[in-house]
């Protein structure tokens, strides 16, 4: 059974693996419906998805009318004004067809001039809070890539009390010891006012490489070996009081959930550096 958790202090119990619908973008109703049908079958009872990832709020669309009380529903905005980010949360619940949202983020708020128009007079941040004045959503996140992330996620907090945060988190991104300072940094942060910590990237590879074959949606190299998945997956859940977000790949999801039903303890370096040795794991953020 995957392990569950206190989605900070909204209320809400997840399971610590949280169904990423990037996996959504590029698919067939038939596919997604398959798919969340697994998610469904796993017991995954959070589902994070963005306005921007292709048509994935679509394909959700008949699932989360059908089972709108069974999740914990979030969706992000990329748009940094009011005007254009309140446009886009009412879109994404026209497309999912639900009347609420359990969770709004900004999408990827890392560039310090976006940071600034977003948190500021006339910024997405505002839409995000009218929207919640207005039931339209319940709670409010950030989300991010990129090796300053959880520096800025923290400049971030220091301007509006988020409810959640979102950025990569996996063992050959803790060889950039500024990067995981800053992680730490965030984190203890995060524990200490009971705010979420979701995580991405558990399970790349690598950049992908120009003569390699792109065998998977994502946009970075995953991990396919169930073994190496399962030393990635419980490498992250082997952290306290984080959460996982899935493959953006329909395909090698399967091997994700698997690996999360099947952790027990988390893996010790050794084990890790030979993941990375063996697989080729490099950082993919430098």
């Amino acid at each position: 059974m995957i392990p569950t958790l206190d989605f900070g202090r909204t209320g809400h119990t997840s399971t610590r693996i949280i169904f990423g619908a990037a996996a959504l973008s590029d698919v067939t109703q038939e596919e997604a419906d398959r798919t969340l049908e697994l998610v469904r079958r796993h017991g995954i009872t959070h589902i994070d998805t963005a306005a921007s990832y292709g048509a994935a709020e679509e394909r959700l669309g008949p699932f989360i009318e059908q089972h709108r009380d069974d999740y914990f529903l979030a969706s992000k905005t990329g748009d940094r004004t009011r005007e254009d980010a309140y446009a886009s949360i009412r879109r994404s619940l026209e497309r999912m067809r639900t009347d609420h949202l359990d969770l709004i983020q900004l999408h990827n708020l890392v560039d310090e001039d976006e940071r600034q128009t977003a948190l500021g007079a006339g910024g997405a941040l505002e839409a995000c809070v009218q929207a919640r004045d207005e039931g339209l959503v319940k709670h409010i996140g950030i989300t991010g890539h990129g090796v300053t992330v959880a520096a800025q996620h923290l400049k971030s907090l220091q301007v509006f009390d988020f409810d959640s945060v979102l950025l990569p988190y996996n063992f050959p991104m803790t060889r950039n010891q500024a990067y995981i300072d800053d992680w730490e940094a965030l984190y203890d942060y995060c524990q200490q006012h009971r705010i979420a910590v979701q995580t991405i990237k558990a399970i790349t590879k690598a950049p992908w490489q120009d003569d390699k074959d792109h065998f998977a949606a994502t946009w970075y190299e995953p991990l396919q070996d169930q073994q190496a998945i399962d030393t990635a997956v419980s490498w992250v859940l082997g952290r306290p009081g984080i959460f996982l977000n899935t493959v953006g790949d329909i395909h090698i999801l399967p091997k994700v959930l698997d690996a999360a039903e099947r952790f027990t303890a988390r893996p010790d370096d050794d084990a890790m550096s030979d993941l990375e040795r063996v697989w080729g794991m490099e950082p993919l953020f430098v």
